[in-house]
C-alpha cells in the first residue's frame, strides 16, 4: 500500500557530506512521521533522526549538530543532510514512515536501505 524509496548513499571521505532522500508513494492519506535509521555490520539498527508531521525533530546524540532531517510534505519526501561525516557513521541507512493509508489503517513501512561508506 505504501512504499518508500531511498537514494543518495555512496562513498565519501571523512569530513564530507551526503544528502539522503526518501520518497513515499502509494495509497497514502497522510504521513504522520518519517525517520532515518542505520545499521552497521554487527550492530543493532538505531534511530538516527525523525520528524513528525508537525516538524518536531529528534536526533541521536551521536549526530546532533552534524545531521539535519527535513521533510517536504507536498512531495511526501524526507531528507537527511549529513555533514562532517565520520567513519563510524558508515552503515546502511533505512528510511521509515508511519502513515495513514487509504484503507484508513495506520501502517509502518521501511525502505530497502541505502549504503553510506565513509573512508578515513
Amino acid at each position: 500500500q505504501v512504499q518508500l524509496a531511498e537514494s543518495g548513499g555512496g562513498l565519501v571521505q571523512a569530513g564530507g557530506s551526503l544528502r539522503l532522500s526518501c520518497v513515499a508513494s502509494g495509497r497514502i492519506v497522510s504521513i504522520k512521521k518519517m525517520g532515518w535509521y542505520r545499521q552497521a555490520p554487527g550492530k543493532q539498527r538505531e534511530l538516527v533522526a525523525s520528524v513528525t508531521s508537525g516538524d518536531s525533530t529528534n536526533y541521536a546524540d551521536s549526530v546532533k549538530g552534524r545531521f539535519t532531517i527535513s521533510r517536504d510534505n507536498a512531495k511526501n519526501t524526507v531528507y537527511l543532510q549529513m555533514n562532517s561525516l565520520k567513519p563510524e557513521d558508515a552503515a546502511v541507512y533505512y528510511c521509515a514512515a508511519g502513515a495513514i493509508a487509504t484503507s484508513l489503517t495506520y501502517v509502518e513501512v521501511w525502505g530497502q536501505g541505502t549504503l553510506v561508506t565513509v573512508s578515513s
